[in-house]
Formats: C-alpha cells, structure tokens, sequence
C-alpha cells in the first residue's frame, strides 16, 4: 500500500512537468469523446461547463450506437490505450485525436490516429490519481484553458489536502465502526459531477466498499431519504448550485446524516476540478489502511481487457 501512497505524492510534480512541458494544441470540438472510467469522467467536467464536445462511455456506445457505422473524428481517451471497449472504438474512427499515458499503446499507434498526446503522468499501477489530474490538464490545454494558477494551488495547498484527506477518512471510519450504513455518497454538480463520479470509483475500487458518486440533483430526488445512518460527502464550488448544496446539507444532517465537505473557495468553478478530487485520493488510502486492506486489484486488473 505504500506504492500506492507514493503515486498519489506525485500528483503535483506530474502535473506541473506536464503544463510546462506539453507543447500547445488544439481539440476538436462537436465530436465524440470516447473513454471509460477516469478518461470518462474528466470529459464530463467539460462538458457540464458548457464546452461542445460529446462524452461517450465507450462500451456503451459500441453495443448500443455504432450499428458499426464509422466515425468520422473522436477523441478516444485511455490511460493505458489498452482498454477493449476504447480499442473497439478506435477502430470505427476514420480518424482520431489519442490521450493517453503511452505513446507506444495500440490506441496511440493505430493508423487512424492523427495525433497523440502524452499526458506525462509517468507510471501508475493502482486507482486513477495522476493520471486524471493530468488528462483534465490535457483537455484545459485542448480547449485553451489558462490552468496555471490552479497547477500552483495544487502545489501550494498540497498538504492542506493530505491532511483533509486522512481527517475525512477517520471520520467515515468512525461511522463504519458504529455498524452497517445505509448509503456512502459522494455529491458534486456541474464540473465536480465528474469529481463526485471519480472519488466514488477510487473509493470503492480501493477500500472496497460501495461509495456512489452522484450529482447533488440527483441524490435530492431520492436517495436523500437514505440519509438517516448514512454518510454523504459533498463537493462543493461557487456556482449556480451553491445554495441549494448548502439547504440540502442542513436537511440530511438534521435526518441524521454524516456530512462533510470538500471545496476549493479562492478557485474558479470549473478549474476546482483539479484540486477537489486531491483528498479523495489520499481519504481512499487511509481509509483502507484503517480497514486492514493491503493489495488492489484482487477481483480483475487495472487495465480492462474484455475476452
């Protein structure tokens, strides 16, 4: 578990190696964004910000949309390039943009591939950390966002994170002790949609217990009445939803909910993104170390490879 924690220190020397170095570029806009998982959920970000790009769950798309027509132009987004579900995308494109983590991958190498952008997070064997903060950083740089000063807060406050992390998981740990719950949630809108889905797989991934990442909306419409005996994190930025976070936090707390709070308040809404997931990665290692769990991966394997 120490390798773990040690990918997770490196977010903030991967992120600004990358903005430094990465040379400019632009990303097509209209077309699909093809991505499973973290690749999936950093377009969404973008998206819910009002940029026009079409983020597509790549399995999904293949079973349910293709009818095997072609594409004329994607973005296809992996880690590894290796994933099935976004090969299988691939290979309908007449062309495509590839970020990934591996240049020499078969979705970075394919003919179809016009471009291919490094995100330069280095090697990452456990649940996503550098690598999101890198691909969001590389879809900022894409659609010519100015995510310099939040690389710098990123750096700065990083040990502000660390420290709300390792709270965070105390307290969640304190409620597991108690008994069984009746929901863990993770609740972000807009932008921090894509947070909330992040830190809701990280989590589940790595202390093997079912976090559900939400929008604030859509926990409203329901799965609030869960609230008694549940714990519910919410993510939270200066925007159009920002006091109705605030009104629904009073209302479960009062149902006798467990709430806390992850926000960013000197950052922009949509650059919130790169700091807001940081004390999730560091709750999800403390919160297993606390469990007792000392390997990942146990039931499949980082990358996804279907048969």
């Amino acid at each position: 578990m120490d390798k773990i924690l040690q990918e997770i220190h490196e977010i903030p020397v991967r992120a600004r190696d990358f903005w430094q170095q990465s040379t400019p570029y632009s990303l097509p806009l209209g077309v699909p964004y093809f991505g499973m998982g973290s690749s999936y959920f950093a377009t969404l970000a973008f998206r819910y910000w009002g940029i026009n790009i079409q983020p597509e769950i790549a399995s999904e798309y293949f079973y349910y949309l293709s009818q095997n027509k072609p594409v004329d132009k994607a973005v296809i987004l992996s880690q590894s390039g290796e994933s099935s579900e976004t090969l299988w995308c691939a290979d309908l494109c007449k062309q495509y943009v590839a970020i990934t983590n591996n240049l020499a991958s078969s979705l970075a190498t394919r003919p179809q591939a016009t471009q291919a952008i490094s995100i330069q997070a280095g090697p990452e064997h456990f649940s996503s950390s550098k690598t999101y903060i890198n691909t969001l950083l590389a879809l900022f740089r894409g659609f010519g966002l100015d995510a310099s000063p939040v690389v710098k807060t990123l750096e700065n406050r990083f040990e502000q994170y660390i420290q709300q992390g390792r709270t965070m998981a105390e307290e969640v740990y304190t409620v597991l002790k108690k008994g069984p719950v009746s929901g863990l949630y993770v609740l972000g809108n807009g932008p921090n949609m894509a947070t909330a889905l992040e830190a809701g797989l990280i989590l589940s991934e790595t202390t093997r217990r079912n976090f559900h990442g939400l929008t604030i909306a859509q926990y409203d419409h329901g799965p609030k009445e869960t609230a008694p005996g549940s714990v519910v994190i919410m993510i939270l930025a200066k925007g159009p939803t920002y006091e109705r976070s605030h009104t629904l936090a009073k209302q479960i707390q009062n149902a006798g909910a467990k709430v806390l709070f992850v926000e960013e308040p000197d950052t922009p809404e949509l650059f919130s993104v790169l700091t807001n997931i940081i004390p999730f990665n560091f709750m999800a290692y403390y919160l297993a170390e606390r469990l007792g769990i000392t390997d990942m991966f146990s039931v499949g394997g980082k990358v996804t490879l279907v048969e």
